[in-house]
């Protein structure tokens, strides 16, 4: 299996923690903080816990080049846009302005850090690696 498939797969591990991330937000923080700072909050932990996954998991397999590092970035924000989108409003039943709503950087809303981190964190990997 290629370094771009392996990779693929484990943003399935990442989704995983991203999962948990929710879950613990829902279930502690985040019923004492106003919405916006639980968002910021669980956004800061999910940059925190992605990054490390993937500096773990670069030790086993790293991507090979700058441009299989950019694809596989590139794979992980479009399988996480698929993701919210299809799991928030079909499966949650958020409404379409809802899930826009995490994209709004004016009103503090910090989502696009965070695919922005999952863009980079493969190219990151390739170089620490390199």
């Amino acid at each position: 299996m290629n370094t771009v498939s392996v990779y693929t797969l484990f943003w399935l591990a990442l989704l995983l923690l991203a999962m948990v991330n929710g879950i613990v937000r829902e279930a502690t923080f985040g019923k004492h903080l106003p919405d916006l700072q639980a968002h910021q909050l669980s956004t800061l932990m999910a940059i925190v816990l992605a990054g490390l996954a993937v500096w773990l998991f670069s030790f086993w397999d790293q991507p090979k080049s700058l441009r299989e590092s950019l694809l596989i970035g590139a794979i992980w924000v479009a399988l996480t846009i698929a993701f919210e989108f299809v799991f928030g409003r079909f499966v949650v039943g958020h409404s379409w302005e809802r899930l826009f709503q995490d994209y709004n950087l004016l009103a503090g809303r910090v989502w696009l850090i965070f695919l922005l981190w999952m863009f980079m964190l493969p190219y990151i990997a390739f170089r620490i690696r390199e």
